[in-house]
């Protein structure tokens, strides 16, 4: 009998060594999500990237009948509510929506307490839009070619306004300036929103805005666009040119919104995420909206979007050692 109860005892603790692998490996994978996600952002309420993580979050909530709630983290440059998705467990429950200022980030700050490549992963960039050259009415440039033309006929007398130092705007024109062998002086806010009326007030003479927030303007004949920054012309306004074929050849910058996860989360996580979010940027409905301002969805793989994301940081970091841009 005692070895019988010893056989028992030896069969029960294999049975639970052996199910328990099994249950997390379930929990992980197809019982994924357990619980609410959350979906941090490093910026305010409002802005582009907090509309599209809202509207991706809502698609994922129909999809898995789990709510997936989108957290406004806004604080150093993105950097606050990236450190709280880097530390929070990596089972697929916290995750972060960036724009293209996290390429930026890692080539305007000496020391991050991060590494914008090593301790995320990538699960899709879901969305790109381009930004539209915007100018005062009272400036005599209708086109890029013009402006350039002014630019060198007036060196250092046109000023361009941006949502602040090392802001993605201010790359922007500064990749402008390199490209079109200009200078336009650097005037930096605390936001676009305040560039923007600024620039209708003819405090500054330019800006590139979100596409989103410069095209009602432009059409409204509050400032003039003159030119959209990416490859190809946008159907919500297909008049207008790309700087590429105005007068500067290859200059092409686009914004842009992807999720990311802690870099330990499992890949079944990350693929069922990835499926989601790429049927998100298909739906029908998603598309609408976004072409109705100028953007578009896109949906990639994890490794297509961890290429963009180096590409873009040597980029970026490229640009601002060409301008001499000052790393805070």
């Amino acid at each position: 009998m005692k070895h019988w109860a010893l056989i028992c005892k030896y069969l029960f603790l294999l049975c639970f060594l052996w199910c328990v692998p099994l249950s997390v490996a379930r929990a992980q994978g197809t019982a994924y999500p357990a619980k609410p996600v959350r979906v941090l952002l490093g910026f305010a309420p409002g802005g582009a990237t907090d509309i599209v993580a809202r509207m991706f979050a809502q698609k994922l909530s129909e999809s898995l009948s789990r709510s997936f709630v989108v957290e406004n983290r806004p604080g150093g440059g993105g950097t606050t509510a990236t450190m709280l998705v880097i530390k929070s467990p990596p089972d697929g429950h916290t995750l972060l929506a960036v724009s293209g200022t996290f390429s930026i980030t890692p080539a305007i700050t000496k020391s991050l307490p991060f590494d914008s490549l090593k301790d995320l992963m990538p699960i899709s960039l879901v969305n790109q839009s381009p930004f539209l050259v915007v100018v005062h009415p009272a400036l005599p440039a209708k086109s890029v070619r013009e402006l350039v033309a002014l630019t060198k006929a007036q060196p250092g007398k046109l000023d361009y306004g941006s949502a602040g130092q090392g802001s993605n705007v201010h790359l922007a024109v500064e990749l402008l300036n390199s490209m079109a062998g200009i200078k336009m002086n650097h005037v930096p806010y605390k936001g676009t929103g305040q560039a923007l009326i600024d620039l209708m007030a003819g405090q500054v003479q330019l800006t590139v805005a979100n596409i989103m927030s410069g095209l009602p303007y432009a059409r409204s004949g509050r400032m003039r666009g003159l030119a959209v920054t990416s490859a190809q012309r946008v159907k919500a306004s297909p008049e207008i040119p790309t700087v590429s074929e105005s007068g500067v050849p290859g200059y092409v910058v686009t914004s842009w919104n992807g999720w990311l996860a802690p870099v330990a989360t499992p890949p079944e996580i990350i693929a069922k995420l990835n499926a989601e979010l790429v049927k998100a940027a298909k739906a029908p409905d998603v598309g609408e909206r976004m072409a109705a301002d100028g953007g578009e969805p896109l949906g990639t793989t994890p490794e297509q979007f961890r290429q963009h994301l180096f590409d873009e940081i040597a980029r970026w970091r490229k640009v601002v050692q060409v301008a001499g841009i000052r790393v805070e």
